[in-house]
């Protein structure tokens, strides 16, 4: 069995003292693959650091929108440069709007988001979405700026509504589904990775946070993708070998930079 992580923060602090062991306890688990995830371009070394450290693992260039209003000036040509300079980028982001915490104003988010969306646009690489209580100011963006020119893009640790999920669709959408999928509250989450289409999901633990249910209240690390992973099987039907190499196509389809 082979899984792939499509979403981990392994240049988090709380993994710099077992980084090594994190990483080699994801491969003994069948989690042979990963994309860890920038932040800020603070961050966008010690990230591509990390992936050029191992074959297994690529790397994004982006900025959260909590980190919006930090990177005033950014732009898509930054992003893109910086992509175009180092092969195991193959995401733009993560990106997108949160409308919960609000740590940078709504306008520098939607600013920071559309410089990262042309850029997914001029590179042809995923753009990676984060979206929190936005719904309905995500899906038309999103229908404005396809509008302009396509891209391709998921929505990650996918935790809005039915709404979102169609309009997304409607426009060649991808989703991730994590840990989150597997709490007990989280009935809207299943309910929608009920009913998206299986070649548009992948799955993710966006480690450290959000470790799934038998982890409850410890560290998330990537070897636990395997748990969210057979939760998702069981929640469509699917047999372990059907579901991994589903898991497995889908990811490569949607990443199809990485080799195969």
């Amino acid at each position: 069995m082979k899984l792939f992580d499509t979403h981990v923060n392994l240049h988090h602090e709380s993994f710099a003292a077992d980084r090594v062991d994190v990483i080699a306890r994801a491969r003994a688990a069948g989690v042979t693959r990963m994309i860890t995830i920038c932040d800020r371009l603070s961050n966008a070394d010690a990230v591509a650091a990390i992936a050029a450290e191992d074959d297994a693992i690529w790397a994004s260039v982006g900025v959260h929108p909590h980190h919006a209003k930090d990177y005033p000036d950014l732009t898509a040509a930054d992003l893109s440069a910086r992509a175009a300079a180092n092969p195991k980028i193959v995401g733009i982001g993560e990106t997108g709007l949160d409308l919960h915490y609000g740590y940078s104003p709504i306008a520098q988010q939607l600013a920071s988001f559309k410089a990262h969306i042309a850029a997914a646009r001029e590179t042809g690489l995923v753009l990676i979405i984060h979206t929190r209580e936005a719904d309905a100011l995500m899906a038309q963006t999103l229908e404005d700026e396809m509008a302009i020119g396509r891209f391709k893009f998921l929505l990650h640790c996918y935790t809005s509504g039915a709404e979102l999920a169609g309009r997304a669709l409607k426009l060649g959408a991808y989703f991730s589904f994590s840990g989150i999928m597997t709490f007990k509250t989280a009935h809207e989450v299943r309910a929608v990775a009920s009913e998206v289409p299986l070649d548009r999901i992948v799955v993710e633990t966006d480690c450290p946070y959000l470790a799934p249910i038998p982890h409850r209240g410890r560290r998330c690390e990537p070897a636990f993708v395997a748990d969210v992973a057979r939760f998702f099987w069981a929640l469509r039907g699917l047999e372990e070998a059907q579901g991994a190499e589903l898991l497995w196509t889908n990811t490569h389809a949607l990443f199809d930079r990485l080799p195969v």
